[in-house]
């Protein structure tokens, strides 16, 4: 199986099942959602079986897969996949299906075509899946730009409340990177030989000044769709607005494009100028995780709310990269993935919780719990996650990314322990808010708050409830494939790890 074309099947898939779905009658909106789901399902199976197939201990990237396509350029259609790229591979995988039940009757409430609603998403699995896998910088950037358009469909035409506003400030902000790393490839393509092939470039010689500004043409490409501070404020509008479902997948997968954009370019690409950058990257991440929390805490609409708690999470994300440890790489990429499960779970719970009231705020709930006891429940434990209670899975990766910043820069990972009091505020206390306390009378009055969750509810959450907690206790399986990826990547910027210290003396290296 180690020769069978993974990538390129996993690419295209998705976007032959987007186009049966489309095709499909505005009549059949019930086979529509069966042929997505379905479709879907495949690819996770597929994607079952790579995971299976790949050799831990093996080639640092596997599967690849190099198809020539513009020659004249030095553009080849190149897929190859190494632990980091896996495991968002699999995140997709999972998620994907998961976002299609929740969203079983999303596109119906907006009165709009039921076919094209699964189709877009099943379009932006196929981008999903192309930018994660490329292996050519040109591949990377034609799928980045082309992940925006499917996204800003299911925004603008599926969305709630500002949806036109947040689907042409996403798409205006995502642009606008993206007009910053197309002059960054460029000049990546000028002084690396004219090729675009990441292997051939990662072994070229850049002048300081070269490498420097290709650094920033990328970094702020991926800050603005991570997002890190200050490049942030299009998240909660587009979070905001999205429905449920392409929320969750907003932050739970596309976000993570720029934290793995910042892992597998700006690092190895220009290692020199990720050190020089590094301690402007890490202020930035710090200053995200102590503003987006305070922001959250002040927050009236659940969606937006837990967008910004994205924001804090990203922080993280940023200071576990920029620390140049294998701990605390290590760390990051796992916290992207925890916080793909995590995240995504809370935002498609907030999205059942409004479905039922008809409304957003925070103010217009009260008690919840009383009346839907389950759906409370699984609130309360997505909250616990996602403020990385220990026994749950961001735990570990939080816990990594800290401990592994500590032994190089303790000021910087004291800083950052002050967004873990700040989360358990803004966690405890929209739990507090909706599902707890007095019970708003007027919930009693809404036929959709006398429903708790039901079967196709519950599918939809206890695989990502069950994924939390085994990766809470047992995270090994996810860390061994995404140890040696974090490790090269180190070595490529020049980095190792300090010495362990015996009786408050470092040992020297052996």
């Amino acid at each position: 199986m180690s020769d069978f074309p993974f990538l390129s099947v996993l690419t295209v898939a998705p976007l032959v099942g987007a186009l049966v779905v489309a095709l499909l009658p505005r009549s059949r909106p019930v086979l529509a959602k069966q042929v997505a789901l379905g479709w879907s399902l495949l690819v996770l199976a597929l994607s079952v079986v790579m995971w299976i197939t790949w050799q831990v201990g093996g080639d640092r990237f596997q599967f690849r897969e190099s198809y020539p396509w513009i020659p004249n350029w030095g553009v080849s259609f190149t897929l190859a996949a190494d632990g980091i790229a896996l495991v968002m591979l699999m995140l997709i995988a999972v998620l994907v299906p998961l976002v299609i039940l929740a969203s079983w009757h999303d596109a119906e409430s907006s009165r709009r075509s039921v076919p094209a609603y699964f189709a877009l998403l099943l379009v932006l699995e196929c981008t999903m899946i192309g930018v994660f896998a490329a292996a050519d910088v040109f591949l990377f950037y034609v799928f980045f730009e082309v992940m925006l358009v499917p996204m800003y469909f299911l925004i603008g035409s599926y969305g709630g409340h500002q949806r036109q506003y947040a689907a042409v400030k996403f798409f205006l902000y995502s642009l606008v990177g993206g007009l910053f790393m197309l002059a960054a490839v460029i000049g990546l393509w000028v002084v690396g030989g004219k090729t675009f092939d990441w292997v051939a470039l990662s072994e070229v010689d850049i002048s300081t000044g070269a490498e420097r500004w290709l650094f920033l043409g990328f970094f702020v490409a991926f800050a603005i769709k991570a997002p890190f501070f200050p490049f942030h404020t299009w998240l909660p509008d587009a979070g905001g607005a999205a429905p449920a479902g392409a929320a969750a997948l907003l932050v739970g997968v596309l976000d993570k494009v720029g934290t793995f954009g910042i892992l597998r370019y700006c690092l190895p690409l220009f290692p020199d100028a990720a050190k020089w950058f590094a301690p402007w990257a890490l202020a930035l991440g710090l200053i995200g995780i102590i503003y987006a929390a305070l922001l959250a805490v002040g927050q009236n609409d659940l969606k937006r709310l837990v967008s910004y708690t994205s924001i804090a999470h990203f922080g993280f994300i940023g200071v576990g990269i920029f620390a140049f440890t294998t701990q605390a790489g290590t760390g990051a990429v796992l916290y992207m993935v925890n916080h793909g499960l995590a995240t995504g779970l809370l935002f498609l719970v907030v999205g059942m919780l409004i479905a039922r009231r008809g409304s957003a705020l925070i103010s217009d709930f009260g008690g919840a719990g009383k009346l839907v006891p389950v759906l409370a429940g699984v609130l309360f434990f997505a909250g616990l996650a996602s403020l990385a209670l220990p026994g749950t899975a961001p735990f570990v990766s939080e816990f990594l990314v800290l401990i592994g910043t500590f032994t190089v820069n303790k000021p910087v990972a004291i800083i950052a322990t002050l967004g873990i009091i700040l989360a358990a505020a803004y966690v405890l206390w929209m739990v507090q808010r909706t599902t707890q306390g007095t019970l708003n009378p007027a919930l009693t009055e809404i036929d959709g708050m006398k429903r708790d969750l039901n079967l196709r509810e519950k599918v939809v959450v206890a695989p990502l409830i069950a994924l939390i907690v085994v990766l809470g206790f047992y995270p090994k399986p996810v860390t061994d494939v995404i140890n040696p990826a974090v490790q090269a990547t180190m070595e490529d910027v020049g980095r190792t790890d300090p010495a362990p210290e015996v009786g408050g003396v470092q040992e020297a290296s052996r």
